[in-house]
C-alpha cells in the first residue's frame, strides 16, 4: 500500500457493516479464541471478530476481495490471516475453531466438512438467504443458494441450536432481504 504524505486526509474506508447476526453474537470474540470466516469475501465480519481479539483466519476465492480486506486489516491495525482458497475444491487443513463464521454462502454438500471445522464446544454461526429472496428482486436467484424455511436448522444436526431465526430484515439501500440465521454449539463428546 502506498505510503499517504503526511497531512493527507486517508481515503475513506468503506466496508458494508458487518451483519446484525454477528454483531447480536458479538460476545462469542474475545482475545484469543481462534475464528474462521468461510467465504469471508472482502473480510467485513472477519476484521470485527479480529477487532474484538480474536485470532482470525479468512478464506475466500475472489483475490480482489481478498486484497480488500488485506487493505482495512492494515488501515484497522487488526491482523487476519486472509487466504486465497477454492471453497468448490479440495479444503486445505485449517484445524478447527472455536467460532466458524459462514454468510451469505450455501453449499449444502460441504455442510459436514464446515461442521468439523468447529471444535467440541465451539460455535457455528451461519446467516444466508431464504427462497423468499428472489421476490424481493435482487440476491440469489438459484435455488441451490437458497434455503427453504426450516432448513438450516436441518443441516446441523446433531448441533445444539442456541439462537435462530428466518425473517425479513432492512438491510443498507432501503432493501429487504429474507434471511435464516442460527447460532449452533458442537457437540462436546
Amino acid at each position: 500500500m502506498p505510503e499517504i504524505p503526511r497531512g493527507t486526509p486517508a481515503p475513506v474506508l468503506y466496508l458494508q457493516r458487518p451483519s446484525t447476526w454477528l454483531t447480536w453474537h458479538g460476545y462469542l470474540f474475545r482475545s484469543g479464541i481462534r475464528v474462521l470466516d468461510l467465504a469471508c469475501g472482502d473480510g467485513r465480519h472477519a476484521l470485527r471478530a479480529a477487532q474484538r481479539g480474536a485470532v482470525v483466519v479468512g478464506v475466500d476465492i475472489d483475490e480482489a476481495k481478498l486484497e480488500t480486506a488485506r487493505e482495512a486489516a492494515e488501515r484497522l491495525s487488526v491482523t487476519v490471516d486472509f487466504r486465497s482458497v477454492d471453497l468448490t475444491g479440495e479444503w486445505p487443513d485449517l484445524g478447527t475453531f472455536d467460532v466458524v463464521m459462514l454468510f451469505d454462502y450455501l453449499d449444502r454438500a460441504r455442510m459436514e466438512d464446515v461442521k468439523t471445522l468447529v471444535r467440541p464446544g465451539g460455535v457455528l454461526l451461519m446467516e444466508t438467504y431464504l427462497e423468499w429472496q428472489q421476490a424481493l428482486g435482487w440476491g440469489p436467484t438459484s435455488a441451490e443458494h437458497l434455503l427453504v424455511p426450516g432448513e438450516i436448522a436441518r443441516l446441523l444436526v446433531p448441533f445444539e441450536f442456541l439462537h435462530g431465526r428466518e425473517v425479513f430484515e432492512p438491510v443498507e439501500g432501503n432493501k429487504t432481504r429474507a434471511i435464516a440465521s442460527i447460532a449452533a454449539r458442537r457437540p462436546s463428546g
